[in-house]
């Protein structure tokens, strides 16, 4: 009887997540906070499976694969922003600045408070450090539109960053996994051939794995000759997951980052053909194929956490994920974003909500398959507590903060330039 069990607790969760956010879309409550407490009572359930990521590390690792690399192919499909150094100078620095701090203050943290191996810490950093708005839907962009200029600073740059570091901070993953299987014999060699490998070649092979794909299944899609193989003009959603599967697999096999190609092809597909109704389309396709496997995953997640995940918690672990939300992360955000043209108010909500999620969970289960040695149980308990607590902290106080930001920026924008909204600053 389990498995038709399970098929009906699948079947009710989607359409929880289709009715949901129509319930509950003027309450402080987000849909992952929802499923991640609901997930918490089936875990209490007696006679359902256990949900131990530990035991099941292969199926979480791709589990959540899947649901990283759709989630950057809808980033990258609804940004209307041209990529450019002056138009992304927001993204820019928070990937180069704001999540290489970040890393460091957790891994000090997780060393020095919760003394941890360096490698394990400096893993903790790096999984930790990826920015994920799908868990608070309110700071992301939303549809795909034909205007460059229809978004705000605070959701452009929270989603065009989640869109990248997913593939940046995998290096840094690498290097923890090298350390760590390395030990006490950890040299130059090992470093040398990181920086080569996991640095630079898997990051151009990415990069220009997702441009190329991008643009040739752009060119394809809107501008062949042949009108049978112009897809957007049927604008046929699914044909997004092919371009999401392709990119990913095609650099994957060429030994790049995929999620640096997925994102990086999305963007080329959308700037293909910048103004068409495609875009929509996909778009709304593959959100609600990612809001139905969030829901699941977090499902699963609140039922790991009543089931043990968090046996293994300490105080210390727990104090580092708390610094994370409430310090290192607003902190690093704060200071990569001073100097940008967004104002004071927007670069404070950008800094807070360094929300962390789904691509946390694939580079932690990622790590442990490819190296052994790590505290493997320190480490869930560690990554489980602080996605719960960024779930709570940030789905609780991202509808009614946003709604202020946008309500301020309307009566700027009236008084200043009518008609002006997303370009004005607070």
């Amino acid at each position: 009887m389990l498995s038709p069990v399970l098929f009906a607790l699948a079947g009710a969760s989607a359409l929880v997540a289709a009715l949901l956010p129509r319930i509950v879309h003027s309450l402080p409550v987000s849909l992952p906070m929802a499923f991640l407490a609901g997930g918490v009572l089936l875990g209490l359930v007696p006679g359902l499976p256990t949900v131990d990521p530990l035991e099941h590390g292969a199926a979480t690792q791709h589990v959540t694969e899947i649901v990283v690399i759709i989630s950057l192919m809808g980033a990258g499909l609804a940004l209307d922003r041209p990529v450019s150094l002056r138009g992304w100078a927001s993204t820019w620095r928070l990937i180069a600045v704001a999540m290489p701090v970040t890393i460091v203050l957790v891994a000090l943290g997780a060393w020095l408070l919760a003394g941890l191996p360096l490698a394990a810490a400096l893993l903790l950093g790096a999984v930790l450090a990826p920015t994920d708005p799908v868990l608070a839907t309110d700071v992301q962009v939303g549809e795909p539109s034909d205007e460059e200029g229809a978004e705000d600073e605070v959701r452009f740059a929270l989603t065009s960053e989640a869109g990248l570091n997913d593939g940046a901070a995998f290096p840094v993953v690498h290097l923890a996994v090298v350390l760590a299987a390395a030990g006490a014999a950890a040299g130059w060699s090992e470093v040398g051939g990181w920086v080569l490998e996991d640095v630079l070649l898997r990051t151009v092979v990415g990069l220009v794995g997702g441009i190329v794909i991008g643009k040739v299944l752009g060119e394809l899609f809107f501008r062949s000759p042949l009108p049978s193989l112009r897809l957007a003009d049927e604008a046929e959603g699914f044909t997004a997951l092919a371009v999401t599967f392709l990119a990913y697999g095609v650099t994957e096999l060429l030994h790049g980052y995929g999620f640096v190609a997925v994102f990086v092809a999305a963007c080329a597909i959308r700037s293909a053909e910048r103004a068409h109704g495609a875009h929509q389309v996909a778009h709304s396709f593959v959100e609600q194929i990612e809001r139905m496997l969030t829901a699941w995953l977090l499902l699963l997640l609140g039922a790991a956490l009543a089931d043990g995940l968090l046996s293994a918690l300490t105080w210390q672990l727990a104090l580092v994920g708390v610094l994370l939300i409430v310090v290192a992360r607003p902190l690093a955000g704060w200071l990569s974003l001073l100097g940008t043209h967004g104002g004071t108010l927007e670069r404070v909500v950008i800094s807070v909500f360094g929300v962390r999620g789904i691509g946390s969970l694939f580079y932690l289960s990622w790590a442990l398959e490819e190296e052994g040695s790590f505290p493997a149980e320190q480490l869930w308990a560690a990554v489980g507590f602080t996605i719960a607590l960024s779930v709570l902290l940030h789905g609780a106080s991202a509808t009614p903060l946003v709604k202020r930001l946008d309500a301020a920026r309307e009566r700027a924008a009236a008084s200043d330039r009518p008609g002006d909204i997303a370009s004005t600053h607070l």
